[in-house]
């Protein structure tokens, strides 16, 4: 709901601070008082075009601000919640429009930057303006279908089928993975056959990459180890090692011992030396023995090891990785005996859940077209009060693809005069007709799917007495389900409200100046009186201006 409309200096306005309430506000004043500038300083807060020719003539910039009151979970505050905006206080909203007399602008919202187009969307949240060009709100044919739903209560059985549209697009993709599992799982057959007969001819297991490489190692070293003793005990027992020294030495000894009793202690040592170097041989004999490693031992380690991380290097995987590897793809190829049976299974979901909305959906459609009935007679009965008596209303029901509304596209059309086709209800020429007309839906709707505020301009053009009376009762009807703002210059529909503003134009310092005050209840009568009579207010004006207001009451 608009709270307050400050503008400044803003065509003929140097400053004027308008308050606004919930129900019905009415504003007058002569022609040419400046009553359009006060809806174009709204329009322009909302996001329409800034031009120069806005400024007031000799002031730097035109200002205008609007505060608006907004009821917990209205769809402004999620706007607000996507850009980032945040909110001084609760439920408090304010725009705020600068035009400079170059025609530059800018644009605030809670006194926070944000483009014009921003402003525009937030604005289309807040107000709807009906008037000569404007094309919101209920001539937007993308809002007919909820709004054709709120009438007919619709709005649950419409959830539902979103649900249900919601349920077969997630089966839909469920359906279209699976098959794109098998039909990838299909072309690479031949070679997860090859792969998996590959590892599995070489067994990979778990920890063996680091297994062998010790062995390896192991191995290596033995190698090693029995070359060097290779060397010593050659040195010991060779044909030139110590032991055949040794041996000679000793024979040597014998036969010399048997001439020279003397050397039998050297020959005794020698005999001592010749088993101890024995003893030596055989040990290292026994030892190589047990070092000597088979050379085709070490070979297939090696082998082992070079086939594993070769495979490896192919797939791309560490060597420790190969088991799981080949899990994996003995897992994939038998996916493809049973991936048929799953994308069947997927199949069958889809086609379930597809049936399921299309029964939702049909149920929906029915009803819908039932309600667009009831809804054209609904706006039918209110046309004739209304001067419309020769225009038809229709609420066209068409198929749409299938998608979370349903089936159908809802469009309002109207043809104004016998036996002209129906078209958009833009199409009617007359802003006061078309005003009326949307106040005719606005009546049958009972305010649903409307802005928090309504502005009606010139629903008043053309018709008086009891066309204007029953203008001016619809107005007060809509207004207990949402704030109306209307611009009239009818008394009828002036006596209807329940705060009344009068814009006058005055001459001051030599330049016309433009004033909104609100009237109390003997300036209300004044003001219908004035209307009424015109420049003179006769005693019977004033007496009929107050019969009106209270039978308006």
């Amino acid at each position: 709901m608009l709270r307050c409309l400050t503008i400044t200096d803003l065509v003929l306005i140097d400053r004027a601070e308008i308050e606004v309430g919930p129900g019905l506000t009415v504003l007058t004043g002569e022609t040419g008082a400046g009553k359009s500038i006060l809806l174009d300083g709204l329009g322009l807060v909302l996001g329409g075009r800034a031009e120069a020719a806005l400024v007031r003539k000799g002031a730097p910039q035109a200002q205008v601000t609007a505060e608006f009151a907004l009821p917990p979970g209205h769809p402004a505050d999620a706007l607000l919640d996507a850009q980032g905006i945040a909110r001084d206080e609760p439920g408090r909203l304010l725009l705020r429009r600068l035009v400079r007399a170059d025609g530059g602008s800018r644009a605030f919202v809670n006194d926070q930057p944000v483009s014009a187009s921003l402003l525009r969307t937030l604005g289309s949240l807040l107000v709807e303006i009906h008037g000569q060009h404007d094309d919101r709100g209920l001539l937007a044919p993308a809002g007919h279908r909820a709004l054709l739903d709120s009438f007919a209560g619709l709005q649950a059985a419409a959830s539902g089928v979103a649900a249900a549209h919601a349920r077969w697009q997630e089966a839909e993709a469920a359906r279209a993975a699976a098959a794109a599992r098998l039909a990838a799982a299909e072309a690479d057959r031949e070679w997860l056959a090859h792969a998996v007969a590959e590892l599995a001819a070489l067994g990979p297991a778990a920890g063996e990459e680091q297994e062998l490489a010790s062995a390896r190692q192991r191995m290596k070293a033995a190698e090693r180890t029995a070359s060097a003793m290779a060397e010593v005990e050659r040195l010991v027992s060779g044909s030139e090692g110590a032991l055949a020294a040794l041996r000679q030495a000793a024979r040597r000894l014998e036969r010399l011992a048997t001439e020279d009793p003397a050397l039998a202690d050297a020959l005794a040592a020698a005999d001592r030396a010749l088993a101890e170097g024995e003893l030596i041989e055989t040990g290292l004999a026994e030892a190589r023995a047990r070092l000597t490693i088979a050379p085709e031992a070490l070979e297939a380690a090696e082998a082992r090891l070079f086939d594993l991380r070769a495979l490896a290097r192919k797939h791309r995987v560490e060597v420790d990785a190969l088991p799981a590897l080949l899990a994996e793809l003995q897992g994939r190829l038998q996916a493809l005996d049973s991936g048929a049976e799953v994308l069947e299974a997927a199949e069958q979901v889809a086609e379930a859940a597809r049936d399921a909305f299309l029964r939702a959906a049909e149920a929906l459609s029915a009803s819908r077209r039932a309600a667009a009935g009831r809804l054209e007679a609904a706006v039918g009965a209110e046309l004739p009060a209304l001067r419309l008596e020769a225009a038809r209303f229709r609420a066209t029901i068409d198929a749409a693809e299938p998608g979370p509304a349903g089936l159908d596209r809802v469009t309002f059309e109207v043809s104004t005069n016998p036996g002209a086709p129906f078209g958009p209800l833009s199409r009617i020429a007359s802003g006061g007709e078309l005003s009326r007309f949307v106040l005719a839906l606005k009546v049958a709707l009972a305010g649903e799917g409307s802005a928090g505020t309504l502005v009606f301009d010139e629903i008043d053009r053309g018709v008086g007495g009891a066309t204007a009376s029953a203008i001016g009762e619809r107005l007060a009807r809509v207004a207990r389900a949402a704030q109306v703002l209307v611009v009239t210059h009818s008394p009828q529909v002036a006596a209807a409200g329940t705060r009344h503003l009068v814009i006058t134009k005055a001459i001051e310092d030599g330049e016309a100046r433009t004033r909104v005050r609100p009237l109390d209840g003997p300036g209300r009568t004044e003001e219908v009186a004035r209307m009424l009579s015109g420049a003179e207010v006769t005693g019977e004006a004033r007496a009929q201006a107050a019969r009106l207001i209270v039978g308006a009451a």
